[in-house]
């Protein structure tokens, strides 16, 4: 017994517009989750660390590079300022959480300094930032 359909295949022109929403979504789905996001700051190498990261993201940031460069939230700026420019971020309710970013260049004494005037500026929380240890082990920033 064989089946007769009424149905006919039309042969037509085909339309783009759905084809060219979903490139367009997967092209915006992949731009949105490159890596190549550009971070602007100071180029620092952060030493290594075991510890956990915590997801914090405190408004003040204070970054040393080489040669006792000090940057506060990526602003040039002195050691003989620091005090006071922390001071009038903790008055202006920035927080009192504070992230010193240094290179393993900067010495010690530096990261003393930076933590003192912390201190005296009334900040109660400081952080040193590190990168995890699989990161300084050969895995790509």
């Amino acid at each position: 017994m064989t089946f007769r359909t009424h149905c006919q295949i039309s042969k037509g022109l085909v339309d783009a517009a759905p084809l060219v929403n979903v490139v367009f979504l997967l092209l915006l789905f992949f731009v949105l989750n490159s890596p190549s996001v550009m971070v602007p700051g100071v180029k620092v190498d952060l030493s290594p660390s075991a510890m956990g990261l915590t997801a914090m993201f405190p408004s003040l940031v204070v970054t040393a590079a080489r040669d006792d460069l000090l940057f506060f939230n990526d602003q040039p700026i002195t050691m003989d300022k620091l005090e006071q420019t922390l001071r009038d971020a903790v008055q202006q309710g920035h927080g009192h959480e504070l992230i010193i970013k240094t290179d393993q260049q900067v010495s010690h004494g530096t990261e003393m300094q930076i933590m003192g005037a912390a201190t005296r500026a009334g900040i109660t929380t400081v952080n040193m930032a590190a990168r995890p240890e699989a990161a300084a082990t050969g895995a790509p920033n």
